[in-house]
């Protein structure tokens, strides 16, 4: 079995959990009371800075070894795209991560709803990363060169 249907896969997962992430974990993390909603969120958002992390390196790395093995570009555009998932993060995410962070809970609810509503709009465009990149691992398997 090729490599390339292992990078996808991984790639799909990526995309996968920015869609849960974004559909299913922050409208509920939103419904919690204020306190609840930023202690859920601290921890939930370490773990999962981790998870997507590992796994847009293991998609990268196995795109490029099926881009060596068969000369495809798009595995390295493939590669390269869920990789921008890091950059991402750290200059786009970061900022209200930073904020989010060092906010104390006495502060008003509107400022704390507000960045994590914030949060929640930019997690998309991780959404959007592993789409593109699944896509362009998709037109490599589907359309060989």
């Amino acid at each position: 079995m090729r490599l390339g249907l292992y990078a996808f896969a991984v790639a799909a997962a990526f995309f996968g959990a920015t869609v849960y992430i974004g559909l299913v974990e922050q409208p509920a993390r939103l419904r919690l009371n204020t306190r609840a909603m930023i202690e859920e969120w601290k921890l939930s958002n370490r773990r999962g800075t981790l998870v997507l992390s590992a796994v847009a390196v293991l998609s990268s790395a196995i795109a490029l070894i099926q881009f060596r093995q068969s000369g495809d570009v798009r595995w390295i555009i493939g590669g390269t795209t869920i990789l921008a998932s890091w950059p991402y993060a750290y200059f786009v995410m970061m900022p209200v991560n930073v904020w989010l962070f060092a906010v104390q809970l006495g502060k008003p609810v509107s400022l704390l709803r507000g960045l994590m509503r914030d949060w929640g709009l930019l997690e998309w465009g991780h959404a959007l990363i592993g789409f593109v990149a699944s896509s362009v691992f998709a037109w490599a398997l589907e359309l060989p060169p």
